[in-house]
């Protein structure tokens, strides 16, 4: 599937920023099938000072903000080609070697929330089909609710919590993983939803490792493996390693975030401008 993507992040300030850094991870991997047509990344009241692969091979942009801005826009735009490959990934690579995707973080530490869950898949067969399983619990255990965690909400406050979004899903689903014997990693990246175009944050998702297969995705908010329809951006052990923008500035100016996001299936894109055409063309009655 060919998908056409248009992202803009833009951070409102209330006051001049002097200075600040902001670390951009929103070019899409080019692996496992999936292919980049074309990939643009521009920035408005900052410019990029570096470019470089970090340690999960995460393409990273460093943008340095602009002194005195009192906006700062990250806009994205390209058309990304996805796979069918039913979630599977295959063997692994990169920088990281695959034994430190065992290691628990403190967004994914594993406690009495994580091991009341395990104990519902501990007796199912072991792989694919336990993973699945231990996607479905997660599920039916922690409601998807947007507005109830944050960016520091660790797994096990998510699970006490009942509730949380596609981050505390993944985080949750890593931490029971890796308890298992299973490497695995978070994602992020960008999903189209089904007739819808407008979206107002990215998505995410987990990988897991096993043995004789390779990577594999759980969607554990959706409770499937990741389809054509997901586009893998970056990877890491938790959310801080593969935030879509992380960063810091000095000052006491307060941010207000806004995000624009569209993704598209490229007849739906052509489907969509012809009917905008069509209700701004002059009447010819």
């Amino acid at each position: 599937m060919r998908l056409n993507i248009y992202h803009r992040t833009t951070y409102s300030y209330d006051a001049p920023v002097q200075y600040g850094l902001q670390q951009i991870r929103l070019t899409p991997k080019a692996r496992a099938g999936q292919r980049i047509i074309d990939w643009s990344i521009e920035i408005e009241g900052g410019e990029k000072e570096l470019t470089f692969d970090d340690e999960h091979n995460n393409a990273v942009d460093l943008v340095r903000i602009d002194p005195g801005a009192t906006r700062l826009s990250i806009i994205c735009r390209g058309e990304v080609e996805t796979p069918q490959n039913d979630g599977i990934l295959g063997g692994h690579g990169g920088y990281a070697p695959l034994w430190l995707f065992r290691r628990q973080t403190d967004l994914t530490r594993v406690g009495d929330g994580v091991r009341a869950i395990l104990a519902e898949v501990q007796d199912d067969a072991a792989g694919i089909a336990r993973l699945h399983k231990l996607s479905a619990t997660i599920r039916d255990r922690v409601t998807y609710e947007t507005g109830t965690t944050g960016v520091e909400t660790t797994a096990e406050d998510a699970i006490a919590s009942k509730q949380g979004v596609c981050q505390d899903h993944a985080h949750i689903f890593l931490a029971a993983a890796r308890e298992l014997g299973h490497p695995a990693r978070y994602v992020s990246g960008y999903l189209k939803i089904d007739d819808v175009v407008d979206q107002d944050a990215t998505h995410a998702w987990a990988e897991a490792y096993v043995d004789g297969i390779g990577w594999i995705g759980f969607d554990v908010s959706n409770v499937i493996s990741p389809d054509e329809r997901y586009v893998r951006v970056a990877t890491g052990l938790d959310y801080r390693g593969a935030a879509p923008i992380s960063g810091m500035r000095f000052g006491s100016a307060e941010e207000t975030l806004h995000v624009d996001l569209q993704v598209q299936a490229q007849g739906q894109q052509q489907h969509q401008s012809q009917q905008q055409g069509a209700a701004s063309a002059p009447s010819r009655e």
